[in-house]
């Protein structure tokens, strides 16, 4: 798998053939848009509301949207926040990582949480965390097995959802 980061054309613009995989990959994981809302309708998921999406935490300096791609095409997501607003909070955060529904239980997922901590860990950071949403019992799971422990509950600043918040170590 090759992680790579995603950067925005100079007029903001993605290229029309990421736009397409991108929002195919997002169309993909309807149950979760329909758990998190960040969709208006999750069975039609249009390509500007993903490109709207991702200028939104693109607009973040501190944070980076990876694209991880295997035989050139992209099958999942992670975007990371090297801090979090909270400046008690000293950890960076995995905003979300998604794979495309197609090629999940493939292992990327596992490949693309342990690169995002690996870029965490070569600067020189001891943990990182994230939340996940009520509900969502697969991502609880699937978190879990890679060593995240829930370490909290409270809303999240985005949508004031109901989140468990979870870290791991990085040693």
């Amino acid at each position: 798998m090759i992680l790579e980061p995603l950067t925005s054309a100079e007029d903001g613009a993605l290229p029309g053939e990421l736009l397409t995989e991108l929002t195919a990959l997002y169309a993909s994981n309807r149950a979760f848009h329909a758990l998190s809302g960040d969709f208006p309708d999750p069975d039609d998921i249009r390509p500007e509301q993903v490109a709207a999406a991702l200028a939104d935490e693109l607009a973040e300096p501190a944070a980076q949207v990876l694209l991880a791609r295997s035989k050139g095409r992209v099958v999942g997501v992670g975007i990371t926040l090297d801090r979090h607003p909270d400046p008690a909070d000293p950890d960076p955060w995995i905003g979300l990582l998604m794979v495309d529904a197609d090629q999940q239980r493939r292992g990327y997922g596992r490949e693309l949480a342990g690169l995002i901590e690996e870029r965490f860990r070569q600067d020189g950071r001891t943990g990182v965390r994230l939340a996940v949403l009520d509900g969502n019992e697969a991502g609880l799971a699937f978190w879990g097995s890679l060593g995240y422990e829930v370490i909290g509950h409270r809303r999240d600043l985005a949508a004031d959802r109901p989140c468990s918040v979870l870290r791991k170590p990085l040693p």
